[in-house]
């Protein structure tokens, strides 16, 4: 029942035969002169944390003795958190408490947990684990608002020991706490239930719950319930022990008769082993053509590499004279490009040169009529050149007229048409048709005649990154521009006749068939990935997994880079290490770069990704005017054509074509030549003054004369210097056009090592398709040679295989004549024969096993049996002497109930009697206040509420006297009681408690009362919350 025997005042009841108010007395002297404190297991502190309405609650600290929480009711000041806390935190359930169905219900509103902390002394013999803990004990209960229970043990310094219950219920056993019991806590509900209930079962049942008897008769009940079943077992078992023990006598009979068939299983194994080795001899004779074949195939793999050598070094020959070749084109392309600022240069000295002979014409103009002899000579000379110049261009623009009739000024004029309606609509860019074939795969689409509705062009579903980029992009894909892609070939089908509709005539765009995915390829293993340039695939933002993965299918652009500089291009592509997974690099100019050559691009532009509409448009422009200018100002020099060229593109761009050639060069000519007409009209009709006096005229021509002369000479030197200028203009123009004729010559020579580099590549390529075919028969010979070793090693395997087994079967090799066929049909005649004598009287082996097994099975039954039988037998026994004990102690603790009771009813001078009926379960207690008589007891029910209140103090002390727990706790004992009885029942508790030194008691009570000074007894006074301040509590501690 308790650890707690040694100063136990229920442990000496027999020792004493006093009166009962004299042995209380005396009991109560003898143990008030000991100043005995409790050790180990009453609380200490309790503190709580949002628990139930509390913010904060505590820490309380508790007296070892008496302890009384005094606080009013309903004001939820704390006394009945501090009992429900108390319960809780070690190990009761929420339906304990009587304060809600679950924990979470006891986690404040609004608050996501609630922590209680109990400290529990550890001290004395009873101690727990005193080197791990000290000598406290401090339980760290958590609630969580789902009603999750955690728990943290940590020792006196606070160090953590453990958060296992299994730990905490060892701790509550060593202690002998039990919080459901209503002995050790006691609350209003269970009081209200056991104590104050009229019934007399219900008191019964808690003197049984009290004193644990209840326990013990429940364990009595489960071990009577676990005996039936094991009878019930045993008697299953009795059945099946029969049926094994005849089972097993049919065996053993088999057994017995076993024996006429070991002549036969003899022959058996000598057949085995011969045809053992049969199979052995078999795998030899199989592996003999097998080596042979494999020799004389090893023997023709020399062909193959003399054939593949050979092929190798012409490879490497025509690539040492590809890479020469390259070599060569590059020095000549790098002349080329180092001839160019020369030539830039002369060409600006020429213009210099141009500009100083024309100032120096200025100077030459002299006297005013000489200067107009001059120039109506010069507007003589001009205008017969004007008219001949006329004349002549009509003859070139009937010329340019017919020229523009051929199909490529035609193309140029569709794609200035294309580019001008590209303002409003993109996608003209990509066709004039395009937009109607847009709109009916819309339509058809619409209507379900594709599965997966097309995607295309595919020059328009992507967006370049990098717009510099663009000619780059548009060199590299060409084809793929303008194409479409269909998921299957009844998709492919349906564009086709779109196509057909939309396209009657000229080209058509491509359709590329691939099965749609709804992912982009995964290009990690073969994509190129260079720190400083991207791949195409990178370049372009592409938001059609479909369309990316058509390029990546047939262009590849996950391994093609863009570099903008063509130089950088060939020092990354063209040095001993290119980077992997590239083949090919195409600069931001569209020139295509390998690792072993370049191609330089054919267009300048681009057509079809550029952002700039006007300048695209600008520039077909200009490319349709140039043909005609060139035919119209053949010998103009390249100044005056190039300007010419503009102002026909500005023509073109704003009023077309057919203004053009309405407002060509002879009109401004004839403009020219009736001016020049003019002006020497007036010249000719400038009259000369007539003077009647001559010597002053003559005078005036002699000025003139002397003028003239001075003018002359300034003239003859304006003459030379403007010769002089002219021979310097001369020279330049020559350098100029020698310099251009070096660059021709370069040029030239530069598309002839392009030919012989095209030549040279198709040789390469020659050479390794020869180098490819013979190295595919080497590798086919070579497989063929690795599929004859695999075969010939497997069947090398085959052959150590045979040998272990036949080793295994008959360690000694054995010479066979017979073959296998014959060895197997002779065993499998044996075999049948041996088969129908087991038939008959049973497979050796097997009537063994079962023999074996059904021996084994029939012991171990009857062990088991056996151990059944012992366990049931000592199962009585002990149930037996139990069940004895039992009763007696139930008797004894009865006994003593009794007489403890009726010890404090004598304390007021009441007498009472308390009456078990075991049987029935019923407990009945009469009381008779006053000195009456014992015939004049009445049932309880008949007292008065305070009577009543005090008879039922009086039961639980007689309960506390033969229970043991190191703390009890009582709610509200005194709620029903007046003012004496609640003194004398106070009175009595305070003697009790002072009796027993080593146990603390804890009382919750709203009443306010004087109590006498005493050092055992402390008061915790709980003040009203405050409801504004979330219902915070303070605490007054008094030791009196």
């Amino acid at each position: 029942m308790s650890k707690r025997k040694s100063s136990s005042a229920s442990d000496k009841p027999h020792k004493r035969a006093k009166p009962v108010e004299e042995e209380d007395m005396e009991d109560a002297d003898v143990q008030s002169t000991g100043d005995v404190v409790s050790d180990a297991g009453i609380v200490e502190s309790i503190t709580l944390k949002n628990f139930m309405c509390h913010s904060h609650l505590g820490p309380f600290s508790f007296g070892s003795n008496v302890n009384f929480v005094v606080g009013n009711n309903g004001s939820e000041c704390g006394k009945s958190a501090v009992l429900t806390a108390l319960i809780v935190a070690l190990g009761g359930n929420a339906q304990a408490t009587n304060r809600g169905s679950s924990l979470k219900g006891f986690v404040k509103e609004g608050e996501s947990s609630a922590d209680v902390s109990i400290t529990l002394r550890n001290k004395g013999r009873d101690a727990y684990k005193p080197e791990v803990y000290g000598q406290a004990i401090i339980v760290d209960l958590r609630i969580t608002r789902d009603g999750l229970r955690t728990y943290k043990l940590r020792s006196k310094s606070g160090q953590l020991v453990s958060n296992k219950k299994e730990e905490l219920l060892a701790i509550l056993d060593n202690f002998n706490i039990q919080v459901n019991n209503p002995v050790s806590v006691l609350t209003q509900e269970m009081s209200k239930y056991f104590l104050h209930s009229k019934g007399e079962g219900d008191k019964y049942k808690f003197f049984m719950k009290a004193t644990q008897l209840e326990q013990m008769r429940e364990d009595f009940v489960y071990i009577k319930t676990t005996k039936h079943v094991t009878e019930d077992k045993v008697g299953q078992h009795s059945e099946c022990l029969k049926d094994l023990k005849r089972k097993y006598q049919e065996k053993e009979d088999r057994y017995k008769n076993l024996a006429s068939l070991d002549e036969m299983h003899t022959k058996l194994e000598e057949l085995q082993k011969q045809m053992a080795w049969a199979l052995v001899a078999e795998v030899e004779k199989e592996m003999e053509p097998m080596k042979e074949k494999l020799r004389s195939d090893r023997r023709a793999t020399e062909k193959y590499d003399e054939k593949v050598d050979e092929w190798k070094n012409k490879v490497e020959e025509a690539e040492r004279k590809q890479k020469q070749t390259q070599e060569q084109l590059d020095g000549v392309t790098q002349q080329l490009l180092e001839l160019q600022p020369k030539c830039s240069e002369l060409k600006a000295e020429v213009q210099k040169q141009n500009t100083l002979v024309k100032s120096s014409e200025v100077r030459t103009t002299g006297v005013e009529s000489q200067a107009r002899t001059e120039r109506m000579e010069q507007i003589q000379a001009e205008l017969e050149n004007l008219r001949h110049h006329i004349s002549t261009l009509g003859q070139q623009i009937d010329q340019y007229q017919h020229a523009c009739s051929r199909r490529s000024i035609d193309v140029h004029r569709r794609n200035l048409k294309t580019m001008e309606s590209s303002r409003s609509n993109r996608l003209r860019r990509f066709g004039e048709h395009m937009p109607t074939l847009l709109n009916a795969i819309q339509e058809a689409h619409k209507r379900g005649q594709f599965k997966h509705r097309p995607r295309g062009p595919l020059g328009k579903t992507w967006f370049l990154k990098d717009p510099e980029m663009a000619l780059a992009v548009e060199v590299c894909l060409k084809g793929q521009l303008q194409a479409f892609t269909c998921d299957n070939h009844e998709d492919e089908r349906v564009l086709q006749g779109l196509m057909t509709k939309v396209f009657p005539t000229g080209r058509r765009p491509a359709i590329i068939t691939s099965h749609f995915l709804p992912h982009v390829h995964d290009t990690r293993k073969r994509a190129v990935d260079h720190p400083e340039y991207p791949s195409v695939l990178q370049a372009l933002e592409i938001e059609d997994p479909v369309v990316a993965n058509c390029l990546i299918d047939q262009r590849g652009i996950e391994s093609i880079l863009l570099i903008k500089n063509r130089t950088d291009a060939r020092r990354v592509m063209q040095n001993k290490n290119p980077p992997q997974n590239c083949n090919q690099a195409f600069s931001k100019d569209g020139d295509q770069i390998f690792s072993n050559r370049s191609y330089t691009a054919e267009q300048t532009r681009a057509n079809y990704l550029s952002g700039d509409v006007e300048e695209e448009i600008r520039c077909v422009s200009v490319s349709v005017c140039g043909g005609a200018v060139s035919q119209i100002l053949p010998d103009e020099p390249v100044v005056g054509r190039t300007s010419h060229l503009d102002t026909f593109g500005h023509q073109l761009t704003f009023q077309g074509l057919s203004v053009f050639e309405n407002c060509l060069v002879p009109l401004s000519s004839q403009d020219k030549a009736t001016k020049l007409q003019l002006e020497l009209t007036d010249l000719k009709n400038v009259e000369e003054p007539q003077s009647e006096d001559l010597r002053p005229l003559e005078e005036d021509l002699q000025e003139i004369v002397s003028k003239i002369s001075s003018k002359r000479v300034e003239y003859d030197e304006a003459r030379a210097q403007m010769a002089s200028h002219k021979a310097s203009h001369e020279k330049a123009e020559q350098k100029y056009k020698q310099h251009k004729e070096q660059i021709n010559t370069v040029a030239e020579e530069a598309d002839s090592k392009k030919e012989e580099l095209s030549k040279t590549d198709q040789e390469v390529m020659k050479c390794k398709h020869h180098k490819k075919h013979y190295d595919e028969k080497r590798n086919a010979h070579l497989l063929n040679i690795q599929t004859l070793e695999a075969n010939l090693e497997s069947k090398e395997q085959e052959l150590q295989t045979s040998v272990t087994k036949a080793t295994k079967i008959c360690p000694e090799r054995l010479e066979v004549r017979r073959t296998a066929r014959s060895l197997d049909s002779e065993i499998s005649r044996l075999k049948v024969k041996i088969t129908t004598q087991q038939e008959q009287q049973g497979d050796r082996e097997e009537v063994v096993r079962q023999y074996h097994e059904a021996l084994e099975s029939y012991k171990n039954m009857a062990q088991q049996m056996k151990n059944l039988n012992s366990f049931i037998r000592s199962l009585d026994s002990v149930m037996n002497h139990r069940l004895q004990v039992y009763a007696e102690l139930r008797r004894f603790l009865s006994a003593r109930c009794k007489y403890y009771f009726d010890s404090m009813l004598a304390q007021r001078g009441y007498t009472g009697s308390m009456t078990f009926d075991h049987k029935n379960e019923t407990l009945s207690i009469s009381v008779q206040p006053g000195q009456g008589n014992k015939a004049d007891l009445s049932d309880m029910r008949s007292l008065s509420g305070g009577e009543r209140s005090f008879s039922t103090v009086c039961f639980v002390l007689s309960l506390w006297a033969i229970t043991e727990a190191p703390f009890r706790c009582l709610d509200e004992f005194d709620v029903y009681m007046d003012m004496v009885n609640r003194r004398i029942s106070m009175d009595m508790m305070l003697k009790v408690a002072a009796g027993q030194r080593y146990r603390q008691f804890i009382f919750l009570t709203p009443q306010s009362m004087s109590l006498p000074v005493s050092k055992i007894i402390r008061i915790l006074r709980l003040k009203d919350p405050d409801r504004g301040q979330n219902n915070a509590q303070t605490n007054q501690d008094e030791d009196q």
